[in-house]
């Protein structure tokens, strides 16, 4: 029975912050956009009694603070949620006023040791905003590298979420297949790889709302469990249900999480959600494969997105 890790990459914007907006709307367009935001996000799984993962960036208290990130940890927590460690590397240098400072971008753009020093720290700064001692990681951008695994094996964790086959090579640089989406041992750690689904012959897209129609959605949680799986990992973000101005909700990212939750509760006999902190004993030998292409499903969700793209993006 496959378990489903449904994950949300909480973080303020690096997009916002580089626009120099004013901080007040940096956090408020990055955790609480037009009101579709974390706080919506958790409101919609208590309501369908889900459970779901917030990786959260502890980095921008580096600029603003530990209150916005000690803000969203509480309510995580407080709605019975989990907040388990994420990680942008261009925060490291950012500066409040001088908003084109900042660090390298990419966590692979640091070695072994100096990413152990960072994670290390990060957890550190998590910790101090209220959470537990992290036993899992995502990698901003998905980028993560070998170095990466080893030195959250030095440190004590025991998941990596960072492997993703729809942004490999280019962001994500872990030693692993692009079709893998079944969680393996690897480098000490089990990773447990974002789930894709193929939209065309050699070409893959992540299990993300803002990327699948509900159709793909449902297509990709029954294809898991006619095959048996041994996970479905999903990403969104706490700004994903938004423009990408974080002014105004995006009517089709909405639709699409909305039927997402309804679908898990629907499917949870089968298709339970699981929290990292949980320990769920995963298969590691598995060699699952992605939902394979459909032309009419393809074009379907094609259409869907040229409307997102170029109404709900751009209207007032």
């Amino acid at each position: 029975m496959p378990h489903v890790f449904l994950t949300i990459d909480t973080e303020l914007a690096w997009r916002h912050h580089s626009a120099g907006l004013p901080a007040d709307d940096v956090v408020a367009r990055s955790l609480e956009p037009a009101g579709v935001g974390v706080a919506y996000t958790l409101d919609l799984l208590a309501r369908h009694g889900l459970k779901a993962c917030f990786f959260v960036d502890p980095m921008p208290a580096l600029v603003y603070g530990l209150g916005p990130i000690r803000g969203v940890v509480e309510a995580i927590l407080a709605a019975g949620q989990e907040v388990q460690l994420h990680f942008h590397g261009q925060w490291t240098h950012a500066q409040a006023d001088d908003r084109t400072a900042a660090g390298r971008f990419e966590l692979w753009d640091y070695g072994t040791d100096e990413q152990q020093q960072l994670i290390g720290a990060a957890a550190d700064l998590l910790q101090a905003a209220g959470a537990p001692r992290p036993n899992a990681f995502r990698a901003g951008s998905y980028a993560a590298d070998e170095g990466t695994v080893a030195a959250l094996e030095r440190l004590g964790f025991t998941y990596d979420s960072s492997h993703n086959g729809a942004e490999a090579p280019r962001w994500s640089r872990l030693d692993l297949p692009r079709e893998r989406i079944a969680p393996v041992e690897h480098g000490g750690l089990i990773e447990v790889p974002v789930t894709t689904i193929a939209d065309r012959p050699g070409a893959l897209r992540s299990f993300q709302p803002c990327a699948l129609s509900g159709g793909e959605q449902a297509a990709a949680l029954d294809h898991a469990i006619a095959e048996d799986h041994a996970a479905v990992t999903i990403v969104s973000h706490s700004f994903e249900l938004s423009n990408r101005a974080g002014t105004r909700p995006n009517a089709v990212h909405v639709r699409r999480f909305e039927a997402l939750c309804r679908m898990l509760e629907d499917r949870r006999a089968v298709l339970p959600t699981t929290h990292f902190s949980d320990w769920p004993e995963l298969p590691l030998e598995r060699h699952d494969q992605p939902l394979g292409p459909r032309r009419l499903r393809t074009a379907r969700r094609q259409a869907e997105q040229l409307w997102s793209n170029w109404v709900e993006e751009r209207a007032a």
